[in-house]
């Protein structure tokens, strides 16, 4: 018993001094939690801000093999059928490129869900988010507002979807041609089932703002780990004990 009374004496000293030195770097740091959340947001405004214009680019998403958009997994039994079909394989990239591009198209359209989405959020510890990953921010605003944002953003997507930005054909008419040619391959379902689907929209919707946030996130690295990235006063002050 002596030995158990002393052991938790230990681990309460331990605990209060950590707590202390802990409060004590927060106090040199001089920040209050209110510049610590205006930090966090303004971080989350500089990755989504260069996350959007690297994302809206020409192969900003067909490119980057990270956040590129392949057709839905709906459509996984396609591959192996047409590319036994001459021109099978052509008709998929085709489509793959014109959802991409529907996504660059689209990208900019996005900002400014974000940038409404970041003020409104409420962050009620920032110094939690602050002393978290690297992406802690990027993963907190995501946890808040993704569904949100899927909603706000899919109309964007679908205008984008429906412009005939390949060759005067549209994203939806590419993918149509692509299930069209698999299900007329089937000889009306009898070798296999037709693949019938309406959901290009809400699956390119997630997709490129999946591929924003992991963007953003990388842009929080950046701003966390190398100064040259704290592009404002309120960054370098809460982000330059980090």
């Amino acid at each position: 018993m002596p030995f158990i009374k002393f052991s938790f004496l230990i681990l309460l000293t331990l605990s209060i001094t950590s707590c202390e030195e802990v409060n004590e770097i927060l106090d040199t740091a001089g920040l209050t939690n209110e510049e610590v959340v205006e930090g966090l947001k303004t971080a989350l405004n500089t990755g989504t801000d260069t996350s959007v214009s690297t994302l809206s680019k020409t192969d900003g998403y067909y490119k980057d093999q990270l956040v590129k958009i392949l057709l839905p997994e709906e459509a996984a039994p396609v591959y192996n059928v047409l590319k036994s079909i001459p021109g099978g394989n052509l008709l998929i990239e085709d489509a793959v490129l014109a959802i991409n591009r529907a996504a660059e198209d689209a990208a900019p359209e996005a900002e400014d869900i974000f940038v409404t989405a970041i003020t409104g959020i409420s962050i009620m510890d920032g110094f939690e988010i602050l002393n978290g990953g690297d992406t802690a921010a990027t993963i907190y605003l995501q946890g808040k507002t993704y569904n949100p944002l899927v909603d706000a953003f899919k109309p964007k997507i679908q205008s984008s979807l429906s412009k005939p930005l390949i060759l005067n054909t549209s994203a939806e008419q590419a993918y149509a041609l692509v299930l069209k040619t698999y299900n007329d391959a089937s000889l009306g379902g009898i070798l296999w089932p037709e693949i019938k689907t309406n959901t290009l929209a809400t699956h390119v919707t997630q997709k490129a703002l999946t591929g924003l946030f992991y963007k953003v996130g990388e842009e929080e690295k950046k701003i966390r780990r190398d100064p040259l990235h704290r592009v404002s006063d309120i960054l370098k002050k809460v982000f330059s004990g980090k």
